[in-house]
């Protein structure tokens, strides 16, 4: 049988050429995914960056340790704690200590993400002038970089500089160095010092804190530990795993639409080949030798293809790494490291790829009757022929599974169908089902979309109406990878659109202001200017900040939750929280505002709760919110919110208030901080969510993977099926037909088939967001579906151009010759 497989390979090796394809690219991909995981797993631990050249740093309570009966949990805290004071005094003794502190601030014509420090913490990382000197004057400072040079006088959030020096650079942050006493003043907290003492003698001064020297209180830092000083140490750690998670999405999506691809390929191949296997039934070949020479055949095709997928893997995974590091998708560092075991899982997964889409084939073949080699009409029988029963068991089996996976998720936990990996994944299983049932759905839908045109005047509607009905094999080949982009498009980007909009339509709800206001950078709004907004006539302030509560669920499980701390007063007078139960006003200094997500969220009960500082306190619920998108969270006074500064003021005007006025003297209250005043239309669009850019990314990976299967798929079908259609178009020909006119009908059957695959794509991407707009209804979120339409235009008219340009090109190749001598053609 091998010999025969080979012998039938070199002679039809068009058939092949789109599983050899959509094999070695799905290989390459899986190879550089594989690469680019051993690599970041094998990534090397980033060094201090700011306190490289520190002796010994010096930093207070950052995390929060909660021991349960599993072991000890731990969290960042939302605001790290300061040094003791007594620390600090027993520190000093020990030898020179420095105060380390790290506020934002915006400069014009500067870079957007400029950090002030004071000047002497400049030597730890270390920083050395290259021009000027240091700062001397509360107004003088020294900037990293050459945006500015000494002399230069720059306006600023904090107050007109004179730049007076400069230093180099360092890659890790744009700093603005003023005077030890200008930094204190603009940033008074600090929760770090360095000490330039024996590290020994450091630990042994802070034992007393409450601290072990190991992270549990106040730290000592020395060495490679320094670099948990920097700001975000984790940032290489978050940027690979959200990498891995992107190429980790795409690869599962090229491994599930290369199935696709070889199973349609050789499932029309088999169609094709009918007489073929009949007569080799007749020449005395049994039903296993037949399904042993279909798995011979994709056993060569999925030997070459991926071995040649894992040299494009090579070839591609260096310059796929360059690529992320420029597009800051990776750390700087990041590269591809010489690592063996992702090859081995690129080839193997992609001989079993092959082989998994050439099962049913082989079945299928092996099923031939030795009477097939008799038969003439290429039509298929219907939906009995070619709807087995495992086809219709596998199919209705995958759409119960996902109609039954959906309606649990929606009795038991609704928010769970709002998380990206589980709107990326559930689309996957209905686009099988649908694929697997659409052969019994071709000919009633083919007939559908070709109604119109078959009653126009002339025989073209009907010839394409009934071509595309009787080759129900062809046009569910055709229309699968359709589906499957259609589906996609559909289902990932209407999903994240229509997450949005919700989140959109909660800030609109929940905002009873007429005016939002939030600062220019991330430092908050300082007191003075809380008072000059007070101060405007005719208008009511809610400042909030924002912050963190952790509760402790099941006795095991520390879970954070993001809190926004405010005055009960005005936060009810400008705002209106979707309470479920409870009132609003019941917020004290003694309670909280939880949300349903919360295992206890019963008025009146109490739980035991952590602040953003890791301060325990046992707290009253006031009311309960509904659940929403996810991003209600909670709600605590501003004495249950220590550390957190004012981010954001919600300003109510009196009745019978100027609006015109309020809003002239709020934007001149907050003109020396460059805050931002926005009506509340304006601040629900600012506000709008964007879905983040690497998950932007990944979709649009994906997607350009399924278009391009896609292309691969209905360009091979394409040419084989007009391939195989000679003789009937040059029987047109001879019935008299013009060659335009019969490469107009090859074109829209092209596209017929084209709107059958788009109109199933369409039923799965309804289905999808249907299932997501119920889980928005039950957790109290009203809101409209958002449909991609443009992206699933893109979609449908790129692989409507491939189908067209793939079945005329052939159909106008083989036309050339006379068509007496095509009729006569033989098989």
């Amino acid at each position: 049988m091998l010999s025969v497989a080979l012998r039938t390979l070199r002679t039809r090796w068009t058939t092949f050429t789109g599983s050899f394809v959509a094999l070695a690219l799905g290989v390459a991909l899986t190879a550089v995914m594989g690469l680019a995981l051993a690599s970041s797993l094998d990534a090397p631990g980033r060094g201090p960056e700011r306190f490289a050249a520190a002796p010994v740093v010096v930093r207070g309570a950052d995390t929060l340790r909660v021991d349960t009966s599993t072991g000890v949990q731990v969290r960042k805290l939302a605001h790290p704690r300061a040094v003791p004071v007594g620390t600090v005094a027993k520190l000093r003794r020990l030898g020179p200590v420095v105060a380390d502190r790290t506020f934002a601030v915006r400069a014009r014509g500067g870079p957007d993400d400029l950090v002030g420090h004071p000047w002497s913490t400049a030597a730890f990382a270390p920083y050395r002038i290259d021009a000027g000197r240091p700062p001397r004057a509360a107004d003088e400072v020294v900037v990293s970089g050459d945006w500015a040079g000494p002399g230069k006088r720059v306006r600023t959030d904090r107050g007109t500089v004179r730049v007076v020096g400069t230093v180099a650079g360092r890659g890790f942050e744009n700093a603005v160095f003023y005077t030890d006493a200008r930094a204190a003043r603009l940033s008074p907290h600090s929760v770090q010092l360095v000490v330039d003492a024996d590290p020994a003698a450091v630990r042994e001064a802070v034992r007393g804190s409450g601290s072990d020297g190991d992270g549990d209180g106040v730290q000592v830092l020395t060495g490679q530990g320094r670099r948990h000083a920097d700001p975000d140490p984790d940032r290489d750690r978050d940027a690979l795993a959200a990498m891995n998670a992107m190429f980790g999405t795409a690869g599962g999506v090229a491994a599930f639409v290369s199935v696709f691809v070889v199973a349609s390929t050789f499932a029309f191949a088999v169609a094709q080949r009918r007489r073929e296997f009949g007569l080799l039934r007749v020449a005395g070949a049994t039903p296993g030798q037949i399904r042993r020479m279909v798995f011979a055949e994709a056993l060569v095709v999925g030997v070459f293809a991926s071995a040649t997928g894992c040299l494009l893997g090579a070839y591609g995974a260096p310059r796929l790494a360059d690529r992320v590091v420029d597009g800051g998708l990776a750390p700087r560092w990041f590269t591809i490291g010489d690592h063996i075991w992702p090859y081995h899982l690129a080839f193997w997964t992609g001989l079993s790829v092959a082989l998994c889409g050439a099962a049913a084939a082989s079945w299928r073949a092996g099923r031939t009757r030795p009477a097939q080699a008799l038969r003439e009409a290429s039509a298929d029988s219907g939906p009995g022929g070619t709807m087995t029963w495992g086809r219709w068991l596998s199919g209705l089996a995958l759409l119960l599974t996902a109609a039954a996976t959906l309606c649990l998720s929606l009795l038991t936990d609704p928010g769970d169908l709002l998380h990206r990996k589980t709107y990326v994944s559930r689309p996957m299983p209905l686009i099988s089902a649908v694929a697997l049932l659409a052969p019994a759905a071709v000919r009633p839908l083919t007939r559908l979309i070709a109604w119109l045109p078959a009653r126009l005047p002339g025989a073209g509607g009907m010839l394409v109406r009934e071509n595309a009905a009787a080759g129900v094999r062809r046009t569910a080949a055709i229309a699968a990878p359709v589906l499957v982009t259609v589906a996609l498009a559909g289902s990932l980007l209407g999903a994240t659109a229509t997450l949005n909009r919700a989140r959109a339509t909660e800030t609109r709800q929940q905002t009873a202001a007429d005016f939002v206001i939030t600062p220019a950078g991330d430092a908050g709004f300082d007191p003075a200017t809380l008072r000059g907004l007070r101060e405007v006539p005719g208008v009511e302030v809610s400042a909030t900040s924002t912050s963190a509560v952790y509760v402790l669920e099941d006795g095991v499980s520390l879970v954070k939750s993001e809190a926004r701390a405010a005055d009960p007063g005005p936060l009810a007078a400008t705002s209106r929280l979707p309470i479920e139960a409870g009132t609003a006003s019941d917020l004290d200094d003694g309670s909280i505002i939880v949300n349903g997500e919360w295992q206890r969220h019963t008025v009146g009960e109490r739980v035991r709760v952590w602040l953003g500082d890791g301060t325990e306190r046992s707290l009253r619920i006031a009311a309960v919110m509904a659940t929403g998108t996810g991003d209600n969270g909670v709600y605590v006074t501003p004495r249950n919110a220590p550390g957190a500064t004012v981010d954001r003021v919600d300003i109510t005007l009196a009745y019978g208030a100027d609006a015109d006025a309020a809003a002239t003297g709020l934007r001149a209250a907050v003109r020396p901080t460059g805050g931002h005043v926005f009506t509340k239309d304006q601040w629900v669009k600012a506000s709008y969510p964007e879905t983040n850019r690497t998950t932007r990314l990944g979709f649009l990976l994906v997607l350009g993977i399924a278009l391009f299967y896609t292309g691969i798929s209905v360009a091979n079908t394409m040419v084989m099926a007009t391939s195989d259609r000679v003789r009937d178009l040059a029987v047109l020909r001879l019935a008299g037909a013009t060659t335009w006119q019969v490469l107009r009908l090859v074109a829209a059957e092209a596209l017929t088939v084209v709107a059958v695959g788009a109109a199933l794509g369409l039923l799965v991407t309804g289905l999808n967001l249907a299932g997501m707009w119920s889980a928005l209804a039950l957790l109290s979120v009203r809101t409209t579906v958002d449909v991609p339409w443009a992206a699933i235009g893109v979609a449908v008219a790129a692989c409507a151009v491939l189908a067209v340009v793939s079945s005329v090109a052939p159909a106008a190749f083989a036309l050339r010759r006379r068509a007496v001598a095509l009729a006569g053609l033989r098989e």
